[in-house]
């Protein structure tokens, strides 16, 4: 008699392994304390920021692809080459944003901030472009990206450069030096544009095939090669600063006069021109040597007829932009990171009475204490494993909860950071510690 066959499990095959997902190249994970680094970095910019009178925006990531193209300009190594551009669902050309300020422009325009109105205004966020991934160059960075709309005169160019000098000194670092110069007008560009590709068609035979391509299209951008065997041919090259208009040449006086008032040291670089196309008269970069080939940590100009250029009405503007990847790497290189928001206190309890305690105390402090950053220890173990969490958090104080402490109402406090003995105190006398404690971080 055949018996029931046995019950056997569906053959799958044989068990593999699924594979990580890893991260795509050059976009990064920014994990504690990094992350912690950012925000205390973003808080002092928002700070300073405040202090100016400069109001945050927010944008989206996604722009239609015409914008840039109308902005950046067709010729740049941003459109030509490094652009994250697709169609969506519909057929529609759309780009990842690779810059701030054409948006933020746009959003000016599309919501009506310039009709006999002026903006001091900031934003903040990712950024994407398709370049080789290398230190202080990647794919999705971070840029701080301040703009002013609105205000003709010099006086807002020395604001902002003025501004980014404060910056340098409230973060501790002082690696970096400025350049200025001036774009003048488009019509002082376009006469030195003529004379500058008659000096370039005489010394066709040490171009790179870059600075070829660009003798059509853009020839101000050959000035900005870092091809070290063309350093020869770009310094015989004429100086547009030779042949500025006469506003302009009156408005560039005014700035290094404003800057020379207040104490700001810069160097005139004839050569830098910026990679944008937008820029007119004032460009300034503020570089570092602490960075190896990545040099320029804050980059800006004006841009007065971009307003125009992308179909509004002709608006006066200036911005600039800090790279934040660099700026921390900048901090990190001359020790003056941003402290991270470490726990003021780190509350431990033992015992399930203990636990119940702490958590209705955590709650009661953070009403009596504003601003308090209270960690509360979670997930239970030993006395001796929480006192090691406290350390490891980096609060400068161990709030203790157990049997004892219940018995007697009081909470035990020990010291982290320094040689001070430990105590017991009650609530109000708890409370009124840390507010002292907040104070004086």
């Amino acid at each position: 008699m055949r018996g029931c066959p046995a019950h056997h499990a569906p053959f799958q095959g044989p068990k593999i392994m699924a594979q990580n997902i890893t991260p795509v190249r050059g976009m990064n994970d920014i994990l504690p304390p990094d992350g912690d680094t950012w925000l205390a970095l973003e808080g002092i910019v928002s700070e300073l920021l405040a202090g100016y009178g400069y109001r945050h925006v927010r944008l989206p990531l996604l722009e239609r692809t015409e914008l840039f193209r109308r902005s950046i300009g067709d010729a740049t190594d941003i459109v030509e080459k490094e652009m994250y551009t697709f169609d969506d669902r519909n057929g529609e050309s759309l780009t990842l944003r690779p810059e701030a300020t054409a948006g933020l422009v746009r959003a000016a325009i599309s919501n009506g901030l310039t009709h006999n109105q002026k903006h001091r205004i900031w934003t903040a966020g990712p950024m994407f472009r398709y370049e080789k991934p290398q230190k202080g160059r990647y794919r999705q960075f971070h840029q701080i990206d301040i703009e002013a709309f609105g205000y003709e005169g010099p006086d807002v160019d020395i604001e902002m450069i003025v501004m980014s000098a404060r910056l340098w000194q409230r973060l501790g670092i002082s690696r970096l030096s400025l350049e200025v110069n001036s774009l003048g007008s488009a019509e002082a560009r376009a006469a030195y544009r003529d004379q500058l590709v008659t000096y370039f068609e005489g010394h066709r035979d040490v171009l790179d095939a870059d600075s070829l391509r660009r003798l059509e299209s853009n020839p101000l951008r050959i000035l900005d090669s870092k091809n070290p065997a063309m350093t020869e041919v770009i310094a015989g090259a004429p100086l547009l600063l030779d042949h500025l208009d006469a506003e302009s040449q009156a408005h560039f006086d005014a700035l290094r006069a404003g800057l020379d008032a207040v104490g700001v040291a810069y160097t005139v670089n004839p050569r830098l021109v910026r990679g944008l196309d937008y820029y007119s008269r004032t460009v300034f970069e503020w570089v570092t040597d602490a960075l190896g080939s990545q040099g320029a940590v804050c980059s800006g100009g004006r841009y007065d007829g971009l307003f125009e250029q992308l179909g509004g009405k002709p608006v006066p503007a200036i911005g600039w932009a800090i790279g934040v990847e660099r700026l921390v790497a900048l901090c990190e290189a001359e020790q003056a990171r941003p402290a991270a928001v470490e726990p003021h206190a780190y509350l431990i309890s033992v015992g399930a009475d203990a636990d119940a305690a702490a958590l209705a105390l955590s709650e009661r402090l953070r009403d009596a204490v504003p601003g308090l950053r209270l960690e509360r220890h979670l997930g239970g173990g030993s006395m001796k494993s929480q006192l090691k969490q406290a350390d490891k958090s980096g609060a400068e104080l161990a709030l203790i909860v157990a049997e004892r402490e219940l018995a007697d109402g009081v909470v035990s406090v020990k010291p982290l950071r320094d040689r001070r003995e430990q105590e017991s105190l009650d609530e109000a006398g708890l409370s009124r510690l840390l507010v002292t404690e907040v104070g004086s971080r």
